[in-house]
């Protein structure tokens, strides 16, 4: 049986994953899940899975958890050094879901200490992309990533050799306002900007997505994670989601994945890596489907696309900034504190006023994540005066 920890259990991916998990009983045992405050989902989700242990990332929330655990055999456990101390706990596999850079240091825990963890929390690796991998490397851990696109990336490399590769294309389905004016993105409310018309996603991802925040991420992963150079790696509108990302050869062929736009797809090839596993999900009938279409991004109306791509190409600690700004501009207009609009311009301003130098230690990554916090906070008060 594989040994499987689930961080940031309570989640879409985290859910998605503990369904493909308990249709294989025989195959996979649950050491440990992790949840950031529901305790109550945690609890559930611990209970059915037999977990050995639940962990709650807020310390003051451990009473409940003990509580709502009673009597069922799991260990409870809560704070941040238990998310490490579980991280560190020996599984085979981990999942690497937490929401944010809150997962930044789980992972690195996870990655220390060797096994498969299973990426699908990008912002990890856009703040600390160069550490995240040189302690793979160190630890002979194997890093699988989980975003859809970047699992399409390495299945269409599956057999071939990255030196070969002339263009890596992550396709983007543009989101819920894909063909909307800058004027009319105007007014928009955290309720449309969640609705995202392909996919299933938490609320901070679906607004990534409708901002193209979510695709200018997945640059900078997949500039990590494939190292072909960030002038060959580009981003393609795709409405339909059905081509997921594709990998074109200097012989002129293009690989492309295709699937329906369900996570436990990739989360399913991850799992069961190298071999494969039933899922449950929609079979793809492109006959039904009819037609597949394809654009080009506009970087005018989604800035977010040219400010990742900007700071991927200075790096050092300047994704960090930018993903620090970007969860503190989408916190605060999922609260209705600030604009749709204001969400890349606050971005913006935090990366023109604040510059920190090249991390060499996850202590410094976080300090420029809370010092690009701070900017972002100040520039939010210039707003809401």
């Amino acid at each position: 049986m594989k040994s499987v920890s689930i961080f940031g259990a309570t989640g879409s991916v985290g859910l998605s994953t503990i369904d493909l998990v308990q249709r294989e009983p025989d195959a996979y045992r649950v050491v440990a899940l992790t949840a950031h405050r529901d305790v109550d989902g945690l609890a559930a989700q611990a209970k059915a899975t037999s977990a050995k242990l639940a962990v709650i990332a807020q310390d003051d929330l451990y009473g409940a958890l003990k509580d709502a655990l009673a009597g069922s055999g799991v260990e409870a456990a809560a704070g941040e050094a238990a998310l490490v101390d579980a991280a560190q706990a020996g599984a085979d596999w981990t999942m690497a879901a937490i929401v944010g850079c809150a997962g930044l240091t789980p992972t690195m825990a996870a990655l220390k200490a060797g096994g498969t963890v299973a990426l699908a929390n990008k912002e990890s690796l856009v703040s600390a992309g160069g550490l995240m991998m040189a302690a793979a490397r160190e630890s002979g851990a194997t890093l699988l990533p989980v975003d859809s696109e970047h699992n399409a990336i390495f299945q269409c490399l599956a057999g071939g050799s990255i030196d070969d590769v002339s263009r890596i294309i992550l396709t983007a389905s543009g989101g819920p306002f894909r063909s909307r004016s800058h004027a009319e993105m105007v007014g928009i409310t955290p309720a449309q900007a969640v609705a995202h018309p392909n996919w299933s996603m938490g609320a901070k991802i679906s607004v990534d997505s409708a901002t193209m925040m979510n695709k200018g991420l997945e640059l900078i992963e997949a500039d990590h994670l494939f190292p072909v150079g960030l002038d060959r790696i580009e981003i393609l509108v795709h409405p339909q989601s059905v081509i997921h990302s594709m990998v074109e050869y200097r012989d002129c062929s293009t690989l492309a994945q295709l699937g329906s736009p369900d996570m436990r797809i990739p989360i399913a090839h991850a799992l069961a890596w190298p071999d494969r596993i039933v899922t449950p999900c929609q079979k793809l009938d492109l006959a039904t489907i009819g037609r597949l279409d394809f654009e080009a991004p506009d970087a005018e109306r989604f800035p977010a696309l040219r400010l990742a791509r900007a700071a991927a190409a200075e790096g050092g600690a300047t994704p960090a900034i930018l993903n620090a700004a970007n969860e503190v501009a989408v916190a605060a207009f999922l609260a209705g504190r600030i604009g749709f609009l204001d969400i890349a311009m606050i971005v913006e301003d935090v990366l023109d006023r604040y510059s920190a130098g090249r991390p060499s230690t996850i202590g410094d990554v976080l300090a420029a994540d809370a010092q690009a916090r701070l900017f972002a906070g100040q520039t939010m008060e210039r707003l809401t005066v």
